[in-house]
């Protein structure tokens, strides 16, 4: 008989996962453990469906996990555990990990289901629109002057939110219309699916009346579970055939070996086997042809019949989308270097105060110049920062509402100048646009930004040419990552920033005079948000 354990916490070098169920099959003397990572909608009926897999030697650890955190632990391994299978919510979430680095990860995989992406509307909205008469349609409700307000889950980290801008794009007449659309949706973008339902009216109170939105696109399966769980304030969905839906690929990633893999076609073929398709058509889920097993005619508020299931369009389609959709929503991804050599502890002027303070003060400022959503990173940077490198890391890379609310500014307000710290500007740099590179995020604006005082002080450092040479290297202009130079004070080396700046496509922005700092620092951020 297999073995069952429930709610089991397993604390891995990968992560801490929440085990749905442990399978073992028949009994057999060495059944191999196979670690899936699922998305959380599915991972229940994964985990069910494994603990009935027979014959094949196998125990099934089902972790219950987003697809974009699985995503970006395999591409930033630490070495530990990771998962055999991975079962996200679409295949854009592997080629995002695969983007990343993580080269384990397949470029597609089976289909064990689907859910279209649909437009979720509360029924007064859909009443306005002919609803229960008439079903309406994408271009119903994204008609320009309806008086809608819709939601976003950020495209950037979620795959509804990406098919979403491919729907909203499919429905505007001309390119003026889709930019006015992206728009009116940037203000109640928020991070996930699942943070678009405390907007809806009647489930939060003053947050949803504030926000005022209506109508949130939303996975099929989503839908279906929200009206179950809130039956006073159920959802209208909205079709298109033009939109991809979520098709929920199960992959063998790259280590796992051939008992592993053999375990994980067992997996593959249970759910999609009479037996899976059952318990997932149970659970709200299409076949992976889009057909509903289910006859669900007796509620209006969704279609029944086949939905078809367009293509995910190329990556470089999307990533245009989403760089597009960046310039709107004004949502970065930055690395920001900020000079701490000795030569700021100059005092600016009859101000009193040193180059290091306003520089700080002008970083703390900035908090509140990114929208939360937007990821920073800190670095300090002079020579010899750390062991043999010319930086360090006052910031991790984290949204800017974390960064807020865990005191973020103070860490900033405390930097020091290194009294003999000379500048150690080639190096940081190089090192700074290499991880921003690998890290690189589609739907943001990638950025470096680099504070400085001075010019390139290190002796044993990468020489310029051989810098700019690799700067233009790393560049991809279907990637923009520039470089923000922001210089300040009479010693700059104005040629030198401009030439760095240059290489990846940026601007460097430079004042004589330190205690303008803050305005050449928000004129820069200005000027790269187009």
């Amino acid at each position: 008989m297999p073995v069952v354990v429930t709610g089991l916490v397993a604390v891995l070098a990968f992560g801490t996962w929440t085990v749905v169920t442990v399978g073992a099959g028949d009994p057999c003397e060495q059944p191999v453990t196979v670690r899936v990572a699922a998305t959380p909608e599915i991972a229940p009926v994964v985990g069910g469906v494994a603990e009935g897999i027979t014959g094949a030697c196998a125990r099934f650890e089902v972790s219950n996990r987003e697809g974009v955190q699985t995503a970006e632990a395999l591409a930033v391994s630490d070495g530990g555990l990771a998962p055999h299978v991975w079962i996200p919510e679409s295949t854009l979430l592997l080629r995002r990990a695969r983007g990343a680095g993580a080269d384990g990860v397949p470029e597609t995989g089976p289909s064990v289901a689907t859910s279209p992406v649909v437009l979720g509307l509360t029924e007064d909205a859909a009443g306005t629109l002919g609803w229960p008469a008439r079903v309406p349609a994408w271009r119903d409700v994204l008609a320009p002057g309806r008086g809608l307000t819709v939601g976003l889950p950020d495209p950037a980290r979620d795959p509804v939110g990406v098919s979403a801008l491919l729907g909203v794009r499919d429905t505007a007449r001309n390119p003026a219309e889709f930019t006015a659309a992206l728009r009116a949706l940037s203000p109640n973008t928020v991070a996930g699916s699942a943070d678009l339902f405390s907007l809806l009216p009647g489930l939060s109170g003053a947050q949803a009346a504030a926000k005022g939105v209506t109508v949130v696109p939303t996975s099929e399966n989503a839908l279906l579970r929200h009206n179950v769980r809130s039956p006073g304030a159920p959802l209208v969905a909205a079709y298109s055939a033009a939109i991809p839906a979520l098709d929920y690929p199960l992959v063998v990633l790259a280590h796992a070996g051939q008992a592993e893999t053999r375990a994980a076609a067992a997996l593959r073929d249970a759910l999609r086997g009479e037996r899976g398709r059952a318990a997932l058509a149970d659970a709200g889920f299409r076949t992976p042809d889009g057909r509903m097993q289910r006859d669900r005619s007796g509620d209006r508020r969704t279609e029944s019949k086949t939905i078809p299931l367009p293509a995910l369009p190329p990556a470089e389609e999307i990533d245009r989308l989403l760089n597009q959709w960046s310039r709107v929503h004004l949502t970065a991804r930055a690395q920001v270097l900020i000079d701490v050599s000795g030569s700021m502890n100059a005092i600016v002027g009859d101000t009193g105060r040193t180059r290091m303070q306003v520089t700080r003060e002008a970083a703390q400022r900035a908090l509140d110049l990114f929208k939360p959503a937007t990821d920073l990173r800190v670095l300090a940077f002079s020579t010899r920062l750390d062991g043999d490198r010319d930086f360090r890391e006052v910031l991790p890379m984290a949204p800017v509402g974390k960064h807020r609310a865990s005191g973020a500014a103070d860490r900033l307000g405390a930097l020091e100048a290194t009294p003999n710290g000379q500048t150690g500007l080639y190096d940081s740099v190089l090192a700074a646009y290499q991880v921003a590179r690998r890290e690189w995020e589609p739907g943001r604006l990638n950025l470096v930004i680099v504070m400085t005082d001075g010019r390139n002080e290190d002796p044993a450092s990468i020489a310029r040419a051989d810098l700019l040479a690799e700067l233009t290297r790393l560049r991809d202009p279907r990637r923009p990552l520039p470089v923000i130079g922001i210089g300040l004070g009479p010693d700059i080396d104005v040629a030198e920033l401009t030439e760095i700046s240059r290489a990846t496509g940026g601007q460097a922005f430079t004042t004589a005079d330190p205690a303008r700092i803050g305005e050449v620092f928000f004129a820069a951020l200005n000027a790269m948000s187009g």
